[in-house]
C-alpha cells in the first residue's frame, strides 16, 4: 500500500498495486464503497442517457464492480474491463451482473466498432500517464486507448471518465490525446474550491459537441470521518432507494425491473428473498 500522500500510480503497475489486500478494501471499507458509488452516479448523470431506456455501457477500470452495480441498479447493461485479476475476483465474489474482462486499456479496447451506447470510468485513466517499463510511452498508450474507445462507441455516444490528474501538464497530455483520437468535449470540475471534494470528469463526445455540463459548485465540505473496516462484508446499499442488497425489497424491485425489460422472471411468492439455511 502506498504511504499517506503518495499517489498509487507511483507505487508500481496497477495490476500489482491492486492486489488481494487492496481489493478487500473495496468490499469491506464502507467509506470507499460510498465514494465510488457517488462518483459512478455522477458519471452516469453526465452521460445524459435517454430516460427509461436501458443502454449497453462500458465500464473501464471496473475494479470490484461497485460502479457497475450502480449501472445495474439504474436498469442498464454493462461490460467491465480491468487489469487487476484480484479486483475482478472481488467483483465475481460480489455477484455483479455485468460481464467482466481482464485487459490493459493502454493496449486498446477489444470490442467491435459501435458496440456501446456510452462509457464511464472511475479513477483509472491517470494510470496511463506513468511508464512502468521502458516500452511504455504514455502518449502512445493514451492515444491507443482513446482511439479504440472512439471506435467502440456508437456514433454520438459519450464517455465520462473521472480521473485524478497529478498536475495541469498531465491533464493537458490526456485531453490532447483524446482530441487526436477524434473526441470533442471538455473537463467538468465539481467543487473546484474544495481540496477534499474536488473531482475531475473528462466528458468526451464521439460526435459534434452539444454543450459541456456545468460542474457542481456548492461550497460544501464532506463530513469528516475515519474509514471503517469490518471483518464481514458491508451490504451494498442503493443510495436512491435505500434498499439493502439481497434483501426481500431489493429482490422484488430487481425482478420488477427485469419484467419491465421483457425478461422472463419467476412469480413472486412468500419465499421470495428469504434467507436459506446453509447446506452441509
Amino acid at each position: 500500500m502506498a504511504s499517506r500522500g503518495r499517489r498509487p500510480e507511483h507505487s508500481g503497475p496497477p495490476e500489482l498495486f491492486y492486489d488481494k489486500n487492496e481489493a478487500r478494501k473495496y468490499v469491506r471499507n464502507s467509506r470507499m464503497i460510498d465514494v465510488q458509488t457517488k462518483m459512478a452516479g455522477r458519471a452516469l448523470e453526465l452521460l445524459y442517457l435517454p430516460e427509461d431506456q436501458p443502454c449497453y455501457l462500458l465500464d473501464i477500470g471496473c475494479g470490484s464492480g461497485l460502479s457497475g452495480d450502480y449501472l445495474s441498479d439504474e436498469g442498464h447493461y454493462w461490460v467491465g474491463i480491468d487489469i487487476s485479476p484480484a479486483m475482478l475476483d472481488a467483483a465475481l465474489d460480489r455477484d455483479t451482473e455485468g460481464d467482466l474482462l481482464l485487459g490493459d486499456m493502454g493496449q486498446g479496447i477489444p470490442f467491435k466498432p459501435g458496440s456501446f451506447d456510452g462509457c464511464i470510468s472511475i479513477s483509472a485513466v491517470q494510470w496511463l500517464c506513468n511508464a512502468n517499463k521502458k516500452s511504455d510511452i504514455p502518449a502512445k498508450r493514451l492515444y491507443c486507448f482513446f482511439s479504440s474507445l472512439y471506435s467502440v462507441l456508437a456514433r454520438g455516444a459519450r464517455a465520462v471518465l473521472q480521473l485524478y490528474p497529478e498536475n495541469s501538464e498531465q491533464l493537458e497530455l490526456i485531453t490532447t490525446q483524446a482530441t487526436k483520437a477524434g473526441f470533442t468535449g471538455g473537463v467538468v470540475v465539481d467543487y473546484p474550491n474544495s481540496a477534499k471534494a474536488k473531482k475531475f470528469y473528462l466528458c468526451l463526445f464521439s460526435g459534434p459537441t452539444t454543450f459541456i455540463p456545468k460542474g457542481l459548485d456548492e461550497d460544501e465540505e464532506e463530513e469528516a470521518r475515519e474509514s471503517t473496516f469490518t471483518t464481514e462484508r458491508v451490504p451494498c446499499r442503493m443510495l436512491r432507494r435505500g434498499l439493502v442488497r439481497k434483501s426481500r425489497g431489493w429482490v422484488l424491485e430487481k425482478k420488477a425491473r427485469r419484467r419491465r425489460q421483457g425478461k422472463e422472471v419467476r412469480p413472486d411468492t412468500q419465499y421470495t428473498g428469504r434467507r436459506r439455511r446453509p447446506r452441509f
